[in-house]
């Protein structure tokens, strides 16, 4: 079945021509099949780039998807024209009556901010009321995962000596659960920060579960008990050169960063072997299934 987006939206054709099975409003709105409603709060400055990564792995599943994106009102993003946002976005005020499958919190170039001082905190902290009540299960990605723990279970994030930047090997705990099911005991994810939660905090919480970690990387997948939170500490969404040009950026801003962990597969810096697509496939899949299968036909 097909994701179902705006046909004027730069991930349509994108999605196309990889052969992504994607429909236009126009023509779901003809077909007699009951869609998951999936939100995204993209909070990232590269919002077309991370909007259709998110889209893409949303069309990985047998499900109909129909994919509503939301920006903050409280802040309004610098990088992305207005004209765009006001276009193919809503502003939380115009959803915050419907109800959602599913919703998706990206991180935010904010992490050395504390929490309050995010210009979008207050509007933020609503959307995070709004998904106990309103959202099947949400999962929050890297700076949203940090401050949805410490917003929901007061989870401390920390700040990091060097940032942690690469691919890293991830164990996944031995409790069996829907949304790791087939992954594989280990596998990769992608981690571009420079804060961190720690495992032991986390475990004083009967509530939460850590369901994967990493020796180097931390704790990096956390639900609750019953999955309606979900916590990504890491970037499994991200695209193949999405770390290069991060890399770049940052070099050609003077700023001290490393090179990705275990990212290039050469000395060049060209040749890179992308080892986490298959588990961000399969994370994401999982979750669509679960969320279809738990929400109320009539929620």
């Amino acid at each position: 079945m097909p994701i179902v987006i705006d046909k004027n939206i730069p991930a349509y054709s994108i999605l196309g021509s990889e052969h992504i099975f994607v429909m236009d409003k126009e023509r779901a709105g003809t077909q007699d099949i009951r869609p998951i409603e999936i939100a995204i709060l993209n909070l990232m400055p590269t919002k077309k780039e991370t909007e259709t990564q998110l889209m893409r792995l949303l069309s990985n599943s047998p499900l109909q998807v129909n994919v509503t994106l939301i920006h903050t009102e409280s802040y309004r993003s610098k990088n992305t024209e207005a004209e765009y946002l006001d276009r193919f976005y809503k502003p939380f005020e115009t959803v915050k009556d419907k109800h959602f499958d599913g919703m998706i919190v990206t991180g935010a170039p904010v992490e050395e901010l504390d929490f309050e001082q995010v210009a979008y905190w207050n509007e933020l902290t609503k959307m995070f009321e709004f998904t106990k009540t309103n959202v099947t299960s949400a999962i929050f990605i890297c700076w949203g995962a940090m401050a949805a723990l410490n917003y929901f279970y007061s989870v401390p994030k920390y700040a990091l000596k060097n940032k942690l930047f690469g691919v890293f090997a991830h164990r996944k705990s031995e409790e069996q659960n829907p949304l790791m099911r087939g992954i594989s005991d280990e596998f990769h994810m992608c981690h571009s920060r420079h804060s961190t939660v720690r495992e032991s905090d986390v475990k004083k919480h009967k509530e939460l579960k850590v369901l994967a970690s990493s020796r180097r990387a931390g704790v990096s997948v956390v639900s609750d008990r019953d999955y309606r939170q979900v916590f990504v500490l890491g970037h499994m969404e991200y695209d193949r050169d999405t770390l290069k040009k991060e890399y770049e950026r940052d070099l050609n801003k003077g700023l001290p960063v490393p090179r990705p962990h275990r990212y290039f597969a050469d000395k060049s810096g060209e040749k890179i072997d992308m080892n986490w697509s298959s588990t961000a496939n399969l994370f994401y899949n999982n979750w669509l299934n679960f969320v279809y299968q738990t929400t109320p036909y009539r929620f």
